[in-house]
């Protein structure tokens, strides 16, 4: 955007009544060749529109008047075709509230997931949790040791954890909360420079007291968009909680295999990187287990290798 679009999209943020200013100069400069006299447009603009223009750059010198320093900028301006939109046009994002809505079955899924969370402290739940995936995992850890197998459990869950995220989570729309954020933050700091240089021009108290209106009008926009801002929160939780829906029993599983001394001889331990060998329900990183620590560990390698290999980015995007 040119420099002479910039001061047009100032000036238009100042006073509302700019617009109809400019398009009276522009057809008084079609009318005489490119070329305008205050004579043309007095009746269209006040002598302090007129002395704004002059002041910005805007018209410039002719060789008789005055002339539009950048035609194509200042149409363009003019017409809303340039990248020069006003803050305020900037700042509203359209976004569909309903793409945020979560349906019947994320609800469901995120009720499974809080239950299911009990049975880290109820010995019922655990039990019947553990017995249940152990049906399915049981001929895996027969095969493998335990090692292997967490390392399993971790690709699995690295796996569909991705692939949900991937389906269940929108980045255009997350995209579109953060660009509406950004749209606001810069419309207020525009107002504050624009107030900034009112008051080191001496500018009369009136047009001051409209921009500490303008100023407060922008922060409680601000302040509406977070509140609004649920939604991409709603976004991102909710493939958490089918990958917690799905985890929480592979995790209960584990649980009940290490605490009920599932694993014996070679299986009850590991030889951990730096700490040496250790026992599976031996605290290794804080409170955590060494068991825990170790499907974080594979988790993490394997999501970002399966992220790479499907070529599956997450970040927000506004496309």
């Amino acid at each position: 955007m040119t420099r002479t679009a910039e001061k047009i999209n100032d000036l238009v943020r100042e006073d509302s009544s700019m617009t109809a200013a400019l398009e009276a100069i522009r057809e008084a400069a079609d009318r005489n060749g490119g070329e305008v006299h205050w004579a043309d447009v007095n009746d269209d603009l006040t002598s302090g529109q007129w002395g704004r223009l002059i002041e910005k750059g805007v018209l410039v010198d002719g060789d008789d008047g005055f002339e539009i320093a950048d035609r194509e900028a200042y149409d363009r301006a003019l017409d809303g075709d340039g990248d020069g939109g006003s803050a305020a046009a900037d700042a509203d994002v359209d976004i569909d509230e309903e793409e945020s809505s979560w349906s019947q079955w994320d609800k469901l899924a995120g009720m499974g997931s809080l239950l299911l969370m009990f049975g880290y402290w109820i010995d019922s739940v655990q039990q019947t949790v553990g017995s249940t995936i152990d049906i399915v995992l049981g001929p895996l850890d027969t095969a493998l040791p335990f090692y292997a197998v967490i390392l399993s459990v971790a690709l699995l869950t690295g796996l569909y954890s991705t692939l949900l995220q991937a389906n269940l989570m929108n980045p255009e729309v997350m995209g579109k909360y953060q660009e509406r954020m950004q749209a606001m933050q810069e419309k207020q700091k525009d107002v504050r420079e624009r107030k900034q240089e009112a008051e080191e021009r001496g500018a009369s108290e009136a047009e001051i007291e409209r921009l500490e209106d303008e100023l407060e009008e922008v922060r409680e926009e601000q302040m509406e968009a977070m509140a609004q801002n649920l939604g991409m929160f709603k976004e991102q939780i909710r493939p958490m909680v089918w990958i917690m829906l799905l985890t929480i029993p592979l995790f209960l599983w584990m649980y009940w295999k290490v605490q009920n001394g599932g694993l014996d001889g070679s299986d009850a331990t590991v030889i951990m990187p730096l700490a040496g060998e250790v026992g599976w329900n031996s605290t290794l990183v804080g409170p955590l287990r060494a068991w825990i620590v170790w499907y974080f560990l594979c988790s993490m390698g394997f999501s970002q290798l399966l992220r790479k290999a499907l070529n599956i980015d997450m970040s927000p995007s506004s496309a």
